[in-house]
């Protein structure tokens, strides 16, 4: 198979490292191109990147000899070199959301880490094994803005990753109360403990703008599309507080929910052991399989056991209980640079390649 060109916007901070890793002998991607702000650009990604890499493994040797442009100013220049970018740079809302409309009206394909897009009507927010079929608004978003090939994909917040996939196994018993508490790392912060000292023996209990993202993204995940456009889950509400916590990297959520029909334990749990993953039969090459383990271990999932299964891009769930409040409580877990942010956009990446869409 020859493989698809691809660029980084936004290659030398923790996500862009993290693509770029994550992308080194990938079967289907090759990393052909890599920008950054315009005060790196002109030198080597190698050169740049050496002194703030962070990602256990080494800087690829390909794309360490890469030179570095401009996210914006190259744009042209980056849009006839690649057919696919993905988008983790750094810059206000309207800044990211007309970048990215200018890679997507040149033609290309840009799936995005960042925010600014999750909220646009014909913009898709997808985690593969839970709304794969959202993909189909690229074809209206194609022809609101007249573009032929280019488009613009999300991923959704890092939050969220551990729980929704949860809520999508139990669909099928009716989710309509969710409360929430995640445990945050600080790599989602962009930060390690070298970087934020302050959080050396510390808790913050407060993310900015966290939690509304929380409550709000997974009813677009778990809605439907109508006359091309996504109509949100109803009949679900959520509530979530998101707390940072001394951890490299590894979100965890401590969850109670409500079902609408009465089920045991068993039946929860052989909802999550038997998850018929709508995209297994694809053969992503970045999907894990399978996608969501339980713990019947009481002390698990823990962070540092468990944050790498499926290499960083599976869920783990465990500490299964009944809540007197809301009716069923657990705890899930997930990489938060992996499936979270770069890996997970990797596999919407697959999806759409797989779809015809790239």
């Amino acid at each position: 198979m020859k493989k698809i060109k691809v660029g980084v916007l936004g290659a030398t901070g923790m996500v862009g490292q993290r693509f770029v890793s994550l992308l080194d002998s990938h079967p289907w991607f090759e990393v052909v191109a890599v920008a950054a702000s315009p005060s790196t650009a002109g030198k080597t990604y190698a050169e740049v990147a050496k002194d703030r890499w962070i990602i256990d493994e080494s800087i690829p040797n390909s794309v360490g000899k890469l030179i570095l442009k401009k996210v914006e100013d190259d744009m042209e220049e980056i849009a006839n070199e690649v057919e696919l970018v993905f988008s983790a740079f750094d810059l206000d809302k309207d800044s990211i959301q007309r970048i990215e409309e200018g890679y997507a009206a040149l033609g290309v394909a840009v799936v995005s880490n960042n925010s600014a897009h999750r909220w646009t009507e014909d913009v898709p927010m997808i985690i593969p094994e839970v709304n794969p079929e959202h993909v189909k608004l690229i074809d209206s978003q194609r022809k609101n803005r007249g573009w032929k090939k280019g488009f613009i994909a999300v991923k959704p917040n890092c939050s969220i990753q551990s729980y929704v996939p949860v809520v999508k196994a139990l669909e099928q018993f009716g989710v309509s109360k969710i409360e929430v508490t995640t445990l945050q790392a600080l790599s989602g912060a962009g930060k390690t403990f070298e970087t934020w000292p302050e959080m050396e023996d510390n808790v913050n209990p407060l993310i900015g703008g966290e939690e509304c993202k929380s409550e709000d993204e997974p009813l677009k995940i778990l809605g439907s599309v109508k006359n091309g456009k996504i109509v949100n889950a109803s009949g679900i509400h959520i509530s979530a507080t998101c707390i940072r916590v001394p951890i490299s990297h590894g979100h965890m959520a401590s969850v109670a929910l409500s079902l609408n029909k009465d089920i045991s334990e068993k039946e929860f749990i052989d909802a999550l052991n038997n998850f018929q993953n709508p995209i297994a039969e694809l053969k992503l090459p970045s999907a894990p399989e399978p996608m969501i383990k339980y713990f019947s271990e009481e002390d698990r999932p823990q962070t540092r056991l468990d944050r790498d299964f499926a290499d960083g891009m599976g869920i783990t769930v465990g500490r299964l209980r009944k809540d007197p409040v809301l009716g069923w409580k657990f705890v899930a877990l997930s990489h938060n640079t992996i499936r979270g942010a770069a890996g997970g956009a990797i596999l919407v990446a697959e999806l759409l390649k797989a779809k015809g869409y790239i």
